[in-house]
């Protein structure tokens, strides 16, 4: 054993010689897989809903393959989605409906955390009011079977500063006097519990569509059109 441990150390030193008469650093010696860092995870996840909208399908330029959608623009909300994590009375019921949700807030965030915003690159309408292309802020008001869609021109705040009372952050400050459409909204109970709160764009065709709104067993849309 004694002359086996001997060879394998000149062999190793032979072989580092070699490799310095090269000019080059031997290979390390294999080490133990790394353990993987832990998956981060936040209260309430990033959320990101986008439909492209008014463009057209043309063929593609060589044979086998599919058509392509050109021209179309987009429409895109941005929001935080709340997790149920075994709440079962999200909503509350009569005079407390929606007061959890507000958490003090005057109105419902549509979400979590920093405020929903809504970004168009064609105009919109929405409760009867037209919506130019740009962004705005999102917000609900909640009342026992009659949902209200809000659409402000109210500035958001990317970082919470108390001193900041003209912005957003979810719906804190919120004003009313911002507000450039508002809409009401068709409730539906689901035959399932979604556990994660969702925005999505559904039903739309090339003139109009619907805002959905989905958690737990609610579900809300609001009407709007593509405005010449």
């Amino acid at each position: 054993m004694h002359r086996i441990r001997t060879a394998l150390s000149v062999a190793v030193l032979s072989a580092a010689a070699a490799f310095a008469a090269l000019g080059q650093v031997p290979p390390p010696a294999p080490t133990a897989k790394p353990t993987p860092a832990p998956v981060q995870h936040i209260a309430s996840p990033l959320g990101h809903t986008s439909v492209e909208v008014g463009g057209k399908y043309v063929a593609a330029d060589k044979p086998g393959l599919p058509p392509r959608y050109e021209g179309g623009k987009w429409i895109d909300i941005t929001y935080y989605r709340p997790i149920k994590r075994g709440r079962t009375d999200l909503f509350g019921s009569g005079g407390d409906y929606g007061k959890k949700l507000n958490a003090g807030a005057p109105v419902w965030r549509a979400g979590a955390n920093v405020t929903t915003r809504l970004r168009t690159e064609v105009p919109l309408e929405i409760g009867g009011k037209r919506l130019e292309p740009g962004e705005y802020t999102l917000f609900v008001d909640l009342k026992e079977n009659a949902w209200t869609l809000i659409v402000s021109k109210q500035l958001w705040q990317k970082n919470y500063d108390a001193g900041d009372k003209s912005g957003t952050w979810g719906a804190y400050n919120y004003d009313p006097k911002n507000d450039v459409a508002r809409a009401p909204m068709k409730l539906e109970k689901m035959p399932h519990s979604l556990e994660e709160f969702m925005i999505d764009f559904v039903d739309v065709t090339d003139k109009d569509g619907k805002l959905a709104l989905w958690w737990d067993k609610e579900f809300a849309t609001a009407d709007f059109k593509f405005a010449p």
